[in-house]
């Protein structure tokens, strides 16, 4: 099979599944989305491995679990004996880069450790986990080093070259609006969420990482590259440019997804998560109405973006040899469940959109189709390397390969239940339950028919997706459900005790070294000849 040649690989930051018109929404058009879903396989049920920012993008760049790679939150550093998509992909030789947001902290102990010097080629690597470095862009403030990388936002001084005033006009106009008398209404306040942003359209982050995007292309010439083109919005702060800030009014929302009867006798930790300062916050009267139209906008203007782009990728003919992927590293609530953020898993929050269009030829047999496999952040790895013809490193690698499933040859074996996980310990919640650091966790396992969730120290949740796909019930103390939740609780157990951590090891070479001590002069066991 002739390997594809490039690789774009698209993020959409807090993006939901369901606020795509190919996965369904009834008023958010998304024509650019829908014509590359048109192309390939749509996933429709995907999974990240974790609801939160980094420790999801550590899953989607190592292909391994939280629960193996150790980067449970934002903050905390992916280890630098970790490998990601870069260091699997270089030795293939494809150039590979970010162009937007990775929020991976980096693991500068071991650097220093191991001397490195974070100014060569090798220690630039390392601080932009694993990526050659092109265009870093975390969506933080400007006046920090995001993430520990010791570097400035590169398009803060962008936009003070074209004229916007000010030490951060990231804040002051990307992200903020102005008042009739001229104040700066910065959108990290919720209140001013449906205002215009004071960028203009063609100047904003979504914009500018489309540029850049195309212009890592152009450079490659007719070299192999993988492009992970990763948008910050509609991430917070939920503020858009003009015409996008007031595209979407009220008969255009989906209706909150909340019911009463989950605040009655809430699971403790669900409970602590409805009681954060987002929470109480989406679930006040006007502050969803007023987020709405920013959240759709956003949603809008990076499908026109993205039809740009794929316009230009036919014009130039780059189609027919690069895999494009669009995904999201997690949903948003929204206020639905009485949530702000993401966090837990319900659907809205660790269920994202997953789009994989495969130009091979293979591939024709399942073009315009959708998928209903439990599919996890962790295929994509794997994927990936399968596509450029590399054999996927599955003693370290724990997803899966969907080069199959695009090919019309869905494994019989693959998974029937798809996993999440949190480490909750930096979050309000830990202290509104006074749990220890390390027993704030929670595991998800997510079946055909149900989502169990095990929270350490407290009793777990359980959710009847045929019965009860609105996740509104809670049945995880019923005493009717026990040998469910008993089922459930062993398959979790399963999933947890079959990571790889044999990573220095492959299968192939543990079996070559088996039962060779004999023949190395090592007789254990023998009685006086190597036949007894």
């Amino acid at each position: 099979m002739t390997p594809v040649k490039n690789i774009l690989f698209i993020m959409a930051d807090q993006l939901r599944w369901d606020y795509l018109s190919c996965y369904g929404h009834p008023h958010l058009d998304t024509p650019n989305i829908d014509r590359l879903a048109s192309k390939g396989v749509r996933f429709d049920r995907a999974y990240v491995q974790s609801p939160v920012c980094g420790p999801s993008r550590a899953s989607f760049y190592t292909g391994r679990t939280v629960f193996s790679h150790g980067a449970t939150w934002n903050h905390v550093a992916l280890s630098i004996g970790e490998r990601t998509i870069g260091d699997y992909m270089r030795p293939l030789g494809v150039t590979t880069a970010v162009v937007g947001k990775t929020h991976l902290f980096p693991d500068r102990e071991s650097l220093n450790h191991l001397g490195l010097d974070p100014e060569s080629d090798l220690g630039k690597r390392e601080l932009q986990p694993g990526f050659d470095p092109f265009e870093r862009d975390d969506g933080l403030h400007p006046d920090q080093s995001f993430e520990g990388s010791g570097k400035k936002l590169r398009y803060n001084d962008w936009l003070k070259a074209q004229g916007y005033e000010g030490e951060n006009p990231w804040h002051d106009f990307a992200n903020s609006a102005e008042s009739m008398d001229g104040e700066i209404k910065s959108g990290w306040f919720l209140k001013n969420s449906n205002l215009e942003a004071r960028v203009k359209e063609e100047h904003s982050e979504t914009a500018y990482m489309t540029n850049r995007a195309m212009e890592f292309i152009e450079d490659q010439g007719s070299k192999p590259w993988l492009c992970h083109l990763s948008f910050i919005k509609p991430h917070w702060p939920y503020i858009a440019p003009a015409p996008y800030h007031n595209m979407y009014g009220p008969d255009t929302w989906l209706p909150v997804h909340r019911d009463d009867r989950e605040t009655e006798n809430a699971n403790p930790v669900f409970h602590a998560f409805q009681n954060s300062r987002v929470s109480k916050a989406f679930s006040k009267e006007n502050v969803r109405e007023t987020v709405m139209p920013a959240y759709m906008g956003l949603i809008k203007q990076i499908d026109d973006h993205l039809g740009r782009l794929f316009d230009w990728l036919e014009e130039t003919g780059r189609d027919q040899d690069t895999m494009i992927v669009m995904s999201s590293d997690h949903g948003d609530y929204l206020g639905d469940h009485w949530m702000g953020e993401k966090e837990l898993f319900h659907e809205c929050s660790a269920r994202i959109p997953l789009i994989v269009y495969d130009p091979r030829e293979e591939a024709d047999v399942t073009r315009g189709t959708v998928s209903t496999a439990m599919v996890e952040a962790i295929d994509l790895l794997p994927t990936f390397v399968q596509a450029v013809g590399g054999e996927p490193a599955y003693h370290r690698i724990e997803g899966r390969s969907l080069q199959d499933t695009l090919h019309g040859n869905h494994p019989e074996d693959w998974r029937e239940a798809a996993f999440s996980e949190i480490d909750y310990s930096l979050y309000s919640a830990r202290s509104f339950l006074e749990t220890g650091a390390d027993d704030s966790r929670a595991y998800m396992i997510r079946t055909e028919r149900w989502k169990y969730v095990y929270f350490t120290g407290f009793p777990p949740q359980l959710f009847d997706m045929k019965n009860d796909p609105s996740e509104f019930v809670d049945l995880g103390r019923d005493p009717n459900y026990e040998e469910v939740r008993s089922q459930l609780q062993t398959r979790l157990f399963e999933r947890l005790i079959s990571r790889k951590n044999r990573v220095t090891l492959s299968e192939h070479d543990l079996n070559a070294s088996a039962n060779t001590e004999a023949d190395a002069g090592i007789l254990i066991g023998y009685w006086d000849n190597l036949r007894e």
